[in-house]
């Protein structure tokens, strides 16, 4: 709201100074700013409130250390997450890019489904909270519509670089690259591969040609599919104090420079990356969504005045799905999400093990002394301030490397 105030009044009125909120970088500035403030300042009100309301995690004894003690630490937290972001977005992002408002679709929709989750849980006294089936149905839903929308959607564009057959390989690289109007296009980027740019109408136009404007068929699923496994990845991580808020932060930090540089023509010429017209604009939601992180970290680390809850680590996994796969980088995901990769992989081998050891021996095995992989860690001993400052510096570690991608191929 406060980015077209201030254009207005710049046409209107040449006020001095108004111009600045034209750039992007200094809207995400203040949004970083204004969500740190918010989620700090607000957020020891919030927390306040819902300790008033009785709105205590109850614990499942697992025989962690530590564990007993957090019953009854405020939960639903993730609500604290959700506004310090939306609040910045709303008053100085472009609320009529069509990047923000699926950011703002996803971020409302999953932190509804987390929601419900957590009030199931909490007021309801039902300790397995929503059923899993209207969980998937919710990251189902929405990967429908957001899969739709970058299929459909006309402002969800690429540009192509103009290729000049004639010019000489020397003569290419002193000149800048041109590029072709604005297409619509179904192309993704392949890390670490020269060349590194992959089609999904490949995936089916390889039987029939005629079958390119069905390519929705197959690209819509893969929507899906990614948002649910981030989403249900960052769920899983949330398991000790500050562990999901801070990887959190360090896998958006990365894409905040993946946004910027794809939607910056100057910055995509130079690294010689695709080019996608309108993506800069997420880089003020992305640094509200961090700065709020950032801010929650302040009360979520150990020992926690407050947890997310599901309203928090879906609606995180969910943006974070989304901003991949609007800058074309989802294919990063493994690396640059691999916290959330390695906890999910671990609850699926440890599943599959024990039902498979049990058919065939009679008794269920384990991988792992239990799942997800932090909780093997706190089962050999270390205190869980170890495990999470460990997995910040393998999270940092993962996303230096993605952002490496940008120029090694």
């Amino acid at each position: 709201m406060l980015y077209y105030l201030f254009e207005y009044l710049e046409k209107q009125y040449q006020l001095p100074g108004a111009s600045v909120f034209q750039y992007i970088t200094f809207r995400a500035a203040l949004a970083i700013i204004l969500s740190l403030l918010f989620s700090t300042i607000f957020g020891k009100r919030i927390i306040g409130y819902l300790r008033k309301q009785q709105v205590g995690e109850s614990i499942r004894d697992l025989g962690l250390a530590g564990q007993v003690e957090k019953a009854g630490t405020p939960t639903m937290g993730g609500i604290i997450i959700i506004l310090a972001t939306l609040i910045p977005v709303l008053l100085l992002a472009k609320l009529d890019n069509i990047y923000v408002i699926l950011l703002l679709i996803t971020t409302v929709w999953m932190g509804l489904v987390g929601f419900m989750d957590d009030y199931i849980k909490v007021f309801k006294k039902d300790k397995e909270g929503l059923k899993g089936r209207f969980k998937i149905m919710g990251q189902v839903g929405l990967g429908l519509v957001i899969g739709a929308i970058m299929y459909f959607h006309p402002g969800v564009t690429i540009k192509q670089e103009k290729v000049n057959p004639v010019a000489s390989v020397q003569v290419e690289a002193q000149v800048e690259r041109e590029f072709r109007p604005e297409e619509k296009s179904l192309k993704t980027t392949i890390p670490f591969v020269k060349n590194n740019e992959f089609d999904y109408t490949n995936l089916i136009t390889w039987v029939n040609k005629d079958l390119a404007d069905y390519a929705w068929l197959i690209f819509i699923p893969i929507v899906i599919f990614i948002i649910t496994a981030v989403s249900n990845g960052a769920n899983l991580t949330d398991g000790i104090d500050g562990l999901a808020a801070g990887s959190s932060a360090i896998i958006v930090f990365a894409l905040a420079i993946f946004a910027f540089v794809s939607g910056n023509i100057v910055f995509s010429d130079y690294l010689n990356v695709m080019f996608i017209p309108r993506t800069g604009e997420m880089v003020v939601y992305i640094a509200a969504f961090m700065g709020a992180l950032i801010g929650f970290l302040w009360y979520n680390t150990y020992p926690a005045q407050v947890f997310m809850g599901d309203t928090g680590s879906l609606t995180i996994g969910g943006i974070i799905a989304v901003i991949a796969i609007a800058v074309r980088k989802e294919l990063l995901i493994p690396i640059l999400c691999g916290i959330f990769f390695a906890e999910n992989l671990s609850v699926m081998l440890q599943v599959s093990w024990f039902k498979y050891t049990k058919k065939k021996y009679g008794e269920g095995r384990r991988i792992f002394k239990m799942s997800p992989l932090h909780h093997h860690y706190q089962k050999s001993g270390y205190h869980e301030s170890k495990i999470v400052t460990r997995f910040w510096i393998v999270g940092i570690f993962l996303a230096i490397i993605s952002i490496v991608t940008l120029k090694l191929r």
